[in-house]
């Protein structure tokens, strides 16, 4: 009797459990057989597994098809072909194991930290417009990607900034103000001993200093000064003991209308705002005329707060930035999104060049071989000329626009910029003024 292949009763040979009721053999030699018995298709349908059970063909007779690893999903246990699940999803690593491997997923996930950083560093500083024209190309993957660039970049520049900072002044005020102050002596005795004391704390802090570039010429720039104020304060002190009337007050005073501002007797009202906003301006002045104090006593904590408070400055400026080039090169008919990815790239290059720099002016302050200080003087005003010539030629050969047009959008661009830089460091330093 013939074999009957297609009866209702007839078994099917036996498959993996994992794979379900595929047949192996016919998948095996060709994808394109029938992958189902005869008369069970609508079964076997609802339970096939997805397309990344049975690999379809390679495009290329060398491409490895994925092959099972001998694992199981621990979640709906289906056989692992890499290191996600294709039915659920879930990846392979939980965070149960070691501890190095969960920091480097970390690295890699959040920060992009591995080959793609090292890839992407290089032409960030050397080939201007490179990684903008590889991301409009569509090549994404192999590079760190835009925001997290310009995020890492200006986290870590500041941060330096603010460590130089920092380190610069030796954690020390370098000049005594407010109570200690000379111009708030009231006696010229006073004022002789605040000035020695302000020089002394100067010739502490200059060993400290050193790391900083043209931090010495800085301070005795200080010196000067302070000898200055305690003349004019000697001078205040004579004339007003001469004319029979008390010392001349210097400190923490605040005037309008020609007279001293005080929250209860004298607070500044604006007419057209209401009872609480007025209230909320004066606790505001008030606060700022207590900061300062602190500011007079160390002048390097209000550059301190600006310096931790720019990088939010920059995500402001950065969409308003991809505006300007949005308008100056309307007739290009790009996307506001691309102009968006060019100013995060030229930001984050700023911040690299920044980051450079500092590194540089803190090398030359340890360094104590002439020559090599004189080498590295020479690379960082090579940095700081390429920071301009960088953003040109990116410019030009990410809008591919002749020498003229490109030169004359990138001087009004610039200029409207810095304007804007400007005013967002401004509102940034009284914002701080106000919340130190």
């Amino acid at each position: 009797m013939p074999d009957q292949p297609n009866r209702p009763d007839a078994e099917p040979a036996a498959v993996p459990p994992a794979l379900g009721p595929v047949a192996p053999a016919a998948a095996a030699v060709t994808p394109a057989a029938p992958p189902f018995v005869a008369g069970a298709a609508t079964a076997a349908t609802e339970s096939v597994p997805p397309a990344a059970t049975v690999s379809p063909a390679p495009d290329s007779p060398g491409e490895d098809l994925p092959q099972p690893t001998g694992e199981r999903c621990g979640n709906c246990g289906a056989v692992l072909f890499g290191e996600h699940c294709y039915r659920c999803g879930q990846p392979d690593h939980g965070l149960v194991r070691h501890f190095s491997s969960v920091l480097g997923d970390f690295a890699d996930t959040v920060l992009q930290i591995d080959t793609r950083l090292t890839r992407t560093l290089a032409p960030l500083l050397l080939r201007p417009g490179f990684l903008s024209s590889e991301y409009f190309a569509g090549r994404r993957v192999r590079y760190v990607s835009p925001v997290r660039l310009f995020f890492f970049m200006a986290v870590i520049a500041f941060f330096v900034a603010q460590w130089s900072v920092d380190s610069g002044s030796g954690g020390k005020p370098l000049l005594q103000m407010d109570d200690d102050s000379i111009v708030a002596a009231t006696t010229v005795a006073e004022v002789e001993q605040r000035r020695q004391q302000a020089l002394a704390a100067i010739v502490a802090a200059r060993p400290a200093v050193g790391v900083a570039r043209g931090a010495d010429s800085g301070l005795r720039r200080a010196q000067l000064k302070i000898d200055a104020e305690a003349q004019t304060r000697i001078a205040e002190l004579r004339a007003a003991q001469a004319a029979g009337k008390p010392p001349p007050n210097h400190v923490d005073t605040l005037s309008f209308d020609g007279q001293a501002w005080d929250p209860l007797t004298h607070p500044v009202t604006v007419r057209w705002l209401p009872a609480f906003a007025n209230g909320w301006l004066n606790q505001a002045i008030g606060k700022a005329r207590a900061n300062i104090s602190r500011i007079r006593r160390d002048p390097v904590l209000l550059l301190d707060a600006w310096l931790s408070a720019l990088p939010s400055t920059l995500f402001v400026l950065l969409p308003l930035f991809a505006l300007l080039l949005k308008l100056g090169y309307a007739f290009k008919r790009r996307l506001y999104m691309e102009h968006f990815i060019v100013a995060l790239h030229s930001h984050a290059f700023l911040c690299l060049a920044l980051l450079l720099t500092l590194l540089l002016s803190g090398l030359a302050g340890i360094v104590q071989v002439p020559w090599l200080r004189a080498v590295i003087g020479m690379a960082e005003a090579a940095l700081i000329v390429w920071m301009p010539v960088y953003l040109w030629l990116m410019q030009r050969r990410v809008y591919g626009q002749g020498v003229i047009a490109t030169t004359v959008k990138y001087a009004v661009l610039g200029m409207l910029y810095m304007i804007l830089m400007t005013l967002g460091a401004a509102l940034t330093l009284l914002v701080k003024l106000v919340w130190l």
